[in-house]
C-alpha cells in the first residue's frame, strides 16, 4: 500500500514526524532512505519540537553534566542525559558560539590548535573544526560566531580578529581580519563583502544568532562629547549570514551608555537585551524596522527569601526566563523558572546531584548533519 503513496505526498507526511522517527523509517527499505538522507528533504525539513539542553558544573567532582528536556507544556519532565560527543568532552573550557536551526557549535579556546565542533544532539553526530590562529595572536583577539543561512542551510563559522588596544595605528599590523567556514566546502574562505567593522570597536562579546544574523555587543572607543563630559558608547554589530555584511544597531541611550552590565539572549526569534543591575533586570526586545528600535518586555526583581539572583540563563518556548539563583545559607545553586507576571519563581530541579555555573541551549529537532 505504501508503494502507491506518490513520493510529494509521502515526503510531506514524513516531514511532519519528529527526529527519531526518521532515523528508524530509514531502515523500511532504500527510497524512503535515499529521501530522507536527500539534501532537499533535509533542508526542507523543519521540526517544532524544540529542546532545552542545560549544562552545569557538578560540585563533587567538578565536570561538566548535561541534560535535554523537551521545551513543552510538560517542562522539565521529559527529560534524557544525552550522549555528548567525544569531540565536545575534548574541548577545553567549551564555549557556545551559537544555536541555529537544531545545530550547536561550541569552541575550545585554549585547546591546542582552536577547534570548534558543530553538533546535532538530535541525531547524535558531530563535526570538528580547525579554527585557524591569526597572525601576532598575542596582539589580536577574536571573536566568534556561528549560524546557519537560511537561504542555503549551509553552517557557518566567522572569526573575526582585531587589534588590541594602542596598536591600531601600526602600519604592519591589519586592524581588521575576517574569515567564514562553511559545512558544504569544509574549508576557510575571505567574506563576500569586504565592509569591515570601524577600527573603533573592540570587545565583542559572546554573539546570539536571531533569523539568519549574528548579533555581537560591542564597545565604540570614540568617544562622545556632551554636557558633563565625554563618554563612550555600547552598541550591537551584526553580521548577515547570506550577504555577509557586518551592520550596526544603536541601542537606546539608557543602554548605549550603561551604568551597569549588559548581555544578549535569544527569546524565540527575537534578540532580547538584559541590563543587570544588582538584583534588578530590565529585558529590551529588539524590534524589526529601519533603524531597529528596542522595547521594554518588563523588569524582573528578585525578592524571594534566602536567595539571589546569579543570573539570566536563557527562555523557554513560553517566554519565561530561566535563571540561576544561589540559595543562603549554604550558597548552593538552583536553576529557576521565572514568572514575570505573578513575580513567582519555580525551582526546575533539573540535577540530581549538586552543580553550579548552569548554560542553557535552546535547539529545534534537524536532520542536517545527517
Amino acid at each position: 500500500m505504501l508503494d502507491h503513496i506518490p513520493l510529494e505526498i509521502l515526503s510531506e507526511i514524513l516531514k511532519t514526524l519528529p527526529v527519531k522517527s526518521l532515523l528508524r523509517l530509514q531502515s523500511v527499505c532504500k527510497a524512503w532512505k535515499s529521501l530522507i538522507k536527500s539534501s532537499d528533504f533535509i533542508a526542507r525539513y523543519s521540526s517544532q519540537r524544540q529542546h532545552l539542553l542545560v549544562r552545569y558544573t557538578k560540585l563533587d567532582d567538578f565536570k561538566l553534566e548535561y541534560v535535554s528536556c523537551v521545551d513543552d507544556h510538560t517542562f522539565p519532565q521529559q527529560r534524557v542525559s544525552p550522549t555528548v560527543p567525544l569531540l565536545v568532552k575534548n574541548l577545553d573550557c567549551p564555549i557556545l558560539i551559537g544555536s541555529s536551526h537544531g545545530l550547536l557549535c561550541f569552541y575550545g579556546d585554549y585547546q591546542p590548535g582552536c577547534r570548534a565542533v558543530i553538533w546535532n544532539p538530535s541525531i547524535r553526530k558531530a563535526v570538528e573544526v580547525v579554527v585557524p590562529r591569526v597572525t601576532y595572536y598575542n596582539l589580536y583577539r577574536s571573536a566568534l560566531g556561528f549560524g546557519v543561512c537560511s537561504k542555503t542551510a549551509d553552517a557557518k563559522i566567522v572569526t573575526i580578529t582585531h587589534s588590541q588596544s594602542g596598536i591600531i595605528d601600526m602600519e604592519s599590523v591589519n586592524p581588521w581580519q575576517a574569515e567564514v567556514f562553511t559545512l558544504t566546502t569544509r574549508a576557510w574562505r575571505s567574506l563576500y563583502s569586504d565592509n569591515l567593522p570601524r577600527k573603533s570597536i573592540k570587545c565583542f562579546k559572546l554573539p546570539v544568532v536571531v533569523d539568519g544574523c549574528l548579533y555581537w555587543l560591542a564597545h565604540d572607543r570614540e568617544r562622545i562629547t556632551v554636557d558633563d563630559g565625554t563618554i563612550t558608547t555600547d552598541l550591537i554589530i551584526s553580521f548577515d549570514l547570506t550577504s555577509e555584511e557586518f551592520g550596526e544597531v544603536n541601542l537606546p541611550d539608557s543602554l548605549a551608555h550603561p551604568h551597569c552590565s549588559l548581555s544578549m539572549h535569544k527569546l524565540r526569534e527575537s534578540l532580547v537585551v538584559v541590563e543587570a543591575d544588582t538584583q534588578v533586570y530590565h529585558l529590551w526586545v529588539m524590534e524589526d524596522g529601519v533603524p531597529k528600535s528596542f522595547q521594554k518586555l518588563f523588569t524582573m526583581s528578585i525578592h524571594s527569601p534566602g536567595v539571589s539572583m546569579v543570573c539570566l540563563r536563557g527562555f523557554m518556548k513560553t517566554g519565561e526566563p530561566l535563571i540561576e539563583l544561589r540559595t543562603h545559607p549554604g550558597n548552593t545553586r538552583i536553576l529557576a523558572a521565572y514568572e514575570p507576571y505573578s513575580n513567582s519563581i519555580n525551582n526546575l530541579r533539573i540535577n540530581v546531584r549538586k552543580g553550579l555555573y548552569y548554560f542553557v541551549y535552546s535547539y529545534t529537532e534537524t536532520l542536517l548533519l545527517l
